[in-house]
């Protein structure tokens, strides 16, 4: 449980006060579909049960680079709303490091309710920041009517791939979303978590130029063309586009998020409904089954000045109940591991998740961040860039590493440099 006690001074520039009646906060929200319509009712039974605080909801962009933008131009003015900031994994750092919001270790928070993965997104230099709202995971899709279980290797997935591919079953082993932008990073993530590689290393610097991120390269770029397992195709694939190879019934296995299961579920527009289940990408000896991490984080602002108010609602909608609320309606996956562990609510968890609970929990224990830093957004734009080059055969797999590894010192060194002038 997690549990509100209210601060005895907050390290912010906010003043601290010690009662939240009559406070008001802003809580920028999506404005469609159902993830807004069941927050709005929560939203509504949350001052039914705390009428000393009132919650505006202020609706922004859906798209993760308009609100994001917004934020930045908020936060960087020095404004004291929103008051609870919904953020996108990655941005945490970045914000913390910018002292846009609040360290959270005036609250007490049961951390261990949820899975770890999710909480290392949101810590920066020791500290937690944000408290992870829903969980994406990277998923790998197997076709239950050709394999009786999901590979357990990352050879056995070849060896399966290529097998289905020669005998004729499928017109492809496996589809990624292989385009030059964030997916493709997502997915040499869990490549290069296969092999026991990371992108940085635990000093931060870059840890893609060794024998783990030529094993995963290698790996990745064997596996495209004729000879391999992957069609050349997917280096202009986004999710949509593996789905739908995936869904016509041509792939054995589909690496994608957990938006697609429901779809892919389909009878009226899948070839495959019924037929697959999903399993954390496979490891090697050397590694580990890897999901690259996604979703969501409530964090406070810093100059709020609410700050108990705010994490009052934080707490409201993190609870399990919420959770489940959003599962039903939005297919979320929680990022607590009560719901999966409790018999109760694991039983409710199944009756309102499209995956089976089962399933989705062994993909969220495997869930690894990105990297947490910053400038994680200039750190993916360099790799974006030397992985496609390397795929798409402009360059080997040791020049791309090396070139890239060379860029993102570039972009660490010049930060570093930047906040040591400050």
């Amino acid at each position: 449980m997690v549990k509100f006690v209210l601060p005895i001074c907050l390290l912010t520039a906010v003043a601290c006060t010690s009662d939240p009646r009559g406070k008001t906060i802003v809580f920028p929200v999506s404005s469609v579909g159902a993830e807004a319509d069941v927050l709005r009712a929560q939203i509504a039974r949350f001052e039914e049960e705390r009428p000393d605080i009132r919650v505006v909801l202020r609706e922004t962009p859906d798209s993760a680079d308009q609100r994001h933008q917004l934020y930045v131009q908020w936060l960087a003015a020095g404004a004291g709303d929103p008051d609870v900031l919904q953020l996108d994994v990655i941005w945490t750092p970045e914000f913390a490091s910018a002292g846009w919001i609040l360290p959270l270790g005036a609250f007490e928070i049961d951390e261990t309710v949820f899975f770890p993965g999710t909480l290392r997104a949101n810590r920066w230099r020791g500290e937690l920041y944000a408290i992870p709202w829903f969980v994406d995971v990277g998923m790998l899709y197997w076709r239950t009517d050709k394999l009786d279980a999901p590979p357990a290797t990352l050879e056995e997935l070849e060896q399966r791939a290529v097998a289905a591919k020669r005998r004729g079953e499928v017109e492809h082993g496996l589809v990624w979303q292989g385009a030059r932008y964030e997916g493709l990073v997502c997915v040499f993530l869990e490549h290069l978590g296969a092999f026991g590689g990371r992108i940085l290393d635990e000093k931060g610097r870059p840890a893609v130029d060794t024998e783990p991120g030529r094993q995963a390269l290698e790996f990745l770029r064997r596996s495209i063309g004729e000879d391999g397992f992957v069609p050349r195709a997917v280096l202009t694939w986004q999710e949509e586009q593996t789905r739908f190879a995936f869904q016509s019934g041509r792939a054995l296995f589909l690496r994608n998020w957990p938006y697609a299961y429901p779809l892919l579920q389909d009878p009226e527009e899948s070839e495959v409904a019924g037929k697959f289940a999903v399993a954390p990408f496979p490891g090697t000896a050397n590694g580990a089954p890897t999901a690259a991490l996604g979703g969501s984080q409530l964090a406070i602002n810093a100059r709020s000045r609410h700050p108990e108010a705010a994490f009052a609602l934080i707490e409201y909608l993190i609870s399990p109940e919420r959770m489940l609320e959003r599962a039903r309606a939005a297919g979320q996956l929680p990022p607590r591991r009560d719901l999966y562990d409790d018999p109760s609510l694991a039983a409710e968890l199944a009756e309102a998740l499209p995956i089976p609970p089962d399933e989705a929990r062994r993909v969220v224990e495997a869930a690894v961040p990105r990297p947490v830093t910053p400038v994680y957004t200039e750190l993916s734009s360099v790799l974006q860039v030397w992985l496609h080059r390397a795929l798409s055969g402009e360059v080997g797999t040791d020049e791309a590493l090396r070139e890239a590894t060379d860029a993102m010192t570039d972009v660490l060194d010049r930060t570093t440099a930047r906040r040591d002038a400050s």
